[in-house]
């Protein structure tokens, strides 16, 4: 059987587009003699479309959809069309509707299955839409019988899982049933380090059961969560045969028939991987919401460096806009360095100077505030300020704020509200301050855009004099080591078990707990990692345990 694989880019709500680069996808597989042409989950619709699935009038839009499907399958004759949709539920389903994976053939709906396992953990609120299958059958296909899954259905292997989410194995009941090739199409985010785990998963599966296993993963970025593509292709001895790019869409024909010789599996290098993610992430979040162009502030600092090297390869440097407005604090450096950086991206900059409106205001509240030093809460006007100037570029063009505070500040809440987090996407929030300069190496391996100056300077907000991140803060190293740890279920008394100071410790939880009101109104931050902040992570903001 030759069985093509597209791995593609939709655009969530854009029923219209996808349909076209759905068709697009059809031809080259009927170009390529291709028997069966197979999308990742939801295609039709995009995934994740969240509550728009509580909408009547969106779900109808899936209902003609399908007909579209049918009239196309009846246009290819010979291929046959698996596509993921949206479906009613069969019966007397409590949510009335079910992630489906429908085969379309010679103008007809041939085979539907139904997800089974739906996941509520981090980003994923699925129970929350669907009814999970009730029924689980193969696929009779000219000399094959398919066994089809939909994502999660296909993370329940007791051998690789031991702590089980699910009581059911969809593939292993398939097996059971007598499927001969396992399909799984998929809308699996992206994760530092996720592809060498799929890698074990379907490869380990497809041995164990000694049948191929293809996997159809969806490709590019909706908001906040980034699919990295990757489809795969495994023999029945778990042999790799095909592993699709990463971040990018591709359409690839493989013949099962024919012996196909193994390809290598190398798995991705962490701050490689990082890089092209949020690059995909930036790119995504302008072309699927309308903005032409991004503007950010640019302080002369690590962050605002490297979420400026990544806009600009994301979108080209006539296209990103950077600001500096500087303070009586502003070091001269920092100026400089904000200038050799934006000349070295070939990026417009603009110069606004702040001085002046803080002193206004300040002069204006000089009657309600007590006259003394340098205070948070002064540091926080020259914050927003800047907040104020950012947005009105963004309103005045309709520029994209890109936001570049670092996931160890947003997780201590080192930020100002209505200021350095005012934007519309937040780059780095999954990124720890480390991570960073890493990233920063890793651009400038590639390009010599950052100056070394940046690299190499202490980390300041430069809201007072002499200002370090240091005063404030843990070291980095020793911020995110605990933070890591912590946002992965380490309890405060293990962290002390292994060796981390219990003063640094109590204070990290409690700044954590602490600043949950601001990660709350923060932009959308693109996820990289196992453990981010925003949909994934539901906390009260009102409570008191510091555990």
């Amino acid at each position: 059987m030759r069985i093509t694989l597209a791995q593609l880019n939709p655009v969530i709500g854009d029923f219209e587009g996808n349909f076209s680069i759905i068709k697009a996808a059809v031809k080259k597989a009927i170009s390529s003699g291709s028997d069966l042409i197979v999308f990742p989950e939801m295609i039709v619709s995009g995934y994740p479309p969240r509550d728009l699935l509580e909408r009547e009038d969106f779900i109808q839009a899936f209902t003609k959809s399908e007909e579209r499907l049918v009239n196309l399958s009846r246009e290819t004759k010979d291929l046959a069309i698996l596509a993921g949709t949206v479906c009613s539920s069969p019966g007397n389903g409590e949510k009335g509707l079910v992630n489906s994976a429908v085969l379309f053939h010679n103008g007809k709906r041939l085979f539907r299955q139904d997800k089974t396992l739906l996941p509520t953990y981090d980003v994923f609120e699925e129970a929350r839409y669907f009814d999970p299958a009730t029924i689980h059958r193969i696929c009779p296909f000219g000399a094959e019988k398919l066994g089809i899954t939909i994502c999660e259905d296909a993370w329940n292997d007791p051998e690789l899982f031991p702590r089980q989410k699910y009581s059911i194995n969809p593939v292993d009941r398939m097996s059971k049933l007598g499927a001969t090739i396992f399909i799984n199409l998929s809308a699996s985010p992206f994760g530092l380090g996720k592809d060498a785990i799929r890698y074990r998963l379907f490869g380990k599966q497809a041995l164990k059961y000694r049948k191929p296993f293809i996997f159809v993963n969806q490709a590019g970025a909706n908001d906040d969560l980034i699919c990295d593509g990757r489809s795969m292709v495994f023999d029945e001895t778990g042999q790799l045969l095909w592993i699709g790019p990463a971040f990018e869409e591709a359409v690839h024909t493989i013949d099962l028939r024919s012996k196909t010789v193994p390809v290598a599996f190398t798995p991705m290098d962490p701050l490689a991987d990082a890089h092209d993610g949020l690059i995909t992430g930036i790119r995504d979040y302008m072309r699927k919401c309308g903005f032409g162009k991004a503007v950010l502030g640019l302080s002369g600092g690590i962050d605002s460096a490297v979420t400026a090297c990544l806009a600009v390869q994301a979108a080209g440097s006539d296209r990103i806009i950077g600001l500096s407005m500087p303070s009586a604090y502003t070091s001269e450096s920092s100026i400089t360095d904000a200038r050799e950086l934006a000349l070295n991206l070939g990026i417009s900059l603009h110069v606004v100077p702040i001085d002046s409106a803080y002193q206004t205001l300040c002069e204006s509240l000089k009657p309600f505030f007590p006259s003394g030093p340098m205070d948070e809460t002064k540091e926080n006007i020259q914050a927003r300020i800047r907040g104020i100037i950012i947005m009105a570029f963004s309103n005045k063009f309709g520029y994209l704020v890109l936001t570049s505070g670092n996931k160890s500040e947003l997780s201590v809440g080192y930020c100002t509200l209505y200021g350095d987090m005012s934007g519309g996407l937040s780059v780095l929030s999954d990124v720890p301050k480390t991570m960073v300069y890493e990233l920063a190496r890793h651009i400038n391996s590639r390009h010599a855009w950052i100056p070394e100056s940046i690299l190499t300077k202490a980390p300041s907000a430069e809201l007072r004099p002499d200002q370090k991140d240091q005063d404030t803060l843990p070291p980095y190293d020793k911020l995110d080591a605990i933070l890591s740890e912590y946002l992965n279920g380490m309890t405060r008394d293990d962290l002390i078990e292994k060796g981390f100071d219990g003063k640094t410790v109590d204070w990290v939880i409690d700044a954590m707990m602490k600043s949950e009101f601001k990660r709350r109104q923060a932009a959308p931050g693109l996820k990289i990692t196992s453990k981010a902040f925003g949909t994934g992570r539901r906390m009260p903001i009102a409570q008191k345990w510091t555990g």
